[in-house]
């Protein structure tokens, strides 16, 4: 157990969502700067309308991911001296999980689109489950269950031998 104030708390919270926002922030940004210059390249005129749909999807659920990954670090700045730490860290962990979900679909439906492209519909419907299916598992499904589980025990020390 720590030895810390709510204030510490909330600031070590608040570190700890920035560095989770880090990692996932880079690619968001190559993901949505790629899905940007799409549209400008020769073969997406070819595409038909359910493609552009999904192409549609994938780049908006990329900019509310990039929106969402940046919204701490801008409120911060807006709220810089404030006293409203514990808001900002309760603000950022929501935003964390919905840029997360909507990176998920980003990363689904641009993978369909693509697939869908070059290999056809029933594959890139299969593979985009399969791919929503593990996003959702080991960003979301893992962790809920273990949430539901109760908070994790520190192992016991044996204290002898015996015991082992």
């Amino acid at each position: 157990m720590r030895r810390e104030s709510d204030e510490e708390r909330a600031d070590r919270n608040f570190v700890e969502l920035l560095q989770g926002a880090r990692v996932a922030v880079t690619g968001v940004q190559v993901l949505f700067a790629f899905l940007l210059t799409v549209p400008f390249s020769p073969g997406f005129t070819r595409l038909g309308l359910a493609d552009r749909w999904l192409f549609y999807v994938a780049l908006v659920s990329a900019a509310v991911a990039s929106i969402c990954y940046i919204a701490p670090t801008a409120q911060h700045r807006v709220l810089f001296r404030q006293g409203r730490k514990e808001t900002l860290v309760r603000r950022s962990n929501f935003y964390g999980i919905v840029g997360a979900l909507a990176l998920a679909v980003s990363i689904t439906t641009a993978t369909m689109l693509v697939i869908d492209y070059l290999f056809g519909t029933v594959l890139a419907w299969v593979t985009a489950g399969l791919l929503a299916a593990l996003a959702l598992w080991t960003w979301f499904g893992q962790a809920a269950l273990a949430r539901s589980n109760g908070p994790e025990r520190p192992p016991s020390v044996p204290s002898s031998p015996e015991e082992d």
